[in-house]
C-alpha cells in the first residue's frame, strides 16, 4: 500500500474549511505550526512530537505543489530523518450547509507500515482538532 484515504464532513461551508486550511495561524491549531504561504513552490517546515510507531521524527520539510482556491490543496511532506517523502491532496467539495473534504496521501514504502498510525490519526485526533477549530470560527 502506497496510499491512503480519508473523508470526513464538516457542518461549515467551504468557504470557511478552505481558510482552515491555508491560514498558517489556522493550520498551527489543527496541524502543525508552519511558515505556510499559499503559493505554488514555497518551502517551509513544521515540527510536532516525533511518533516513533508511524517512523515519523515530527520534523517535516513542506512544499506546496498546487492548488485550485477554495477546492484543492495539494503539498509534499518530506520527513527531515527518514527523507520519506508523502504527497497530501485536500479536496473540498459543498455538501448541502456544510463541506466534505477528502484527504489522499500517497507516498513510498514507508507508507504501508506507518499507515494504520496516520490514518487513525486523520480520521481521530487530527479531524476533532480541525472541528474545534471551524467550530471557533
Amino acid at each position: 500500500m502506497t496510499e491512503l484515504s480519508a473523508d470526513a464532513f464538516y457542518p461549515h461551508p467551504p468557504a470557511k474549511v478552505w481558510r482552515a486550511l491555508t491560514e498558517p495561524d489556522l493550520i498551527a491549531r489543527w496541524l502543525m505550526p508552519g511558515d505556510f504561504r499559499l503559493e505554488v513552490g514555497h518551502r517551509y517546515a513544521m515540527r510536532v512530537p516525533a511518533l516513533p510507531a508511524a517512523g515519523f521524527s515530527g520534523r517535516i520539510e513542506a512544499e506546496v505543489l498546487g492548488f485550485e482556491p477554495g477546492r484543492m490543496l495539494r503539498v509534499a511532506w518530506t520527513d527531515a530523518e527518514s527523507r520519506e517523502t508523502w504527497t497530501l491532496t485536500w479536496t473540498l467539495h459543498a455538501e448541502g450547509r456544510g463541506t466534505r473534504l477528502l484527504l489522499h496521501q500517497t507516498g513510498g514504502p514507508g507508507l504501508e507500515r506507518s499507515a494504520p498510525v496516520m490514518a487513525a490519526g486523520w480520521r481521530g485526533r487530527i479531524a476533532a482538532r480541525l472541528t474545534e477549530v471551524l467550530d471557533a470560527l
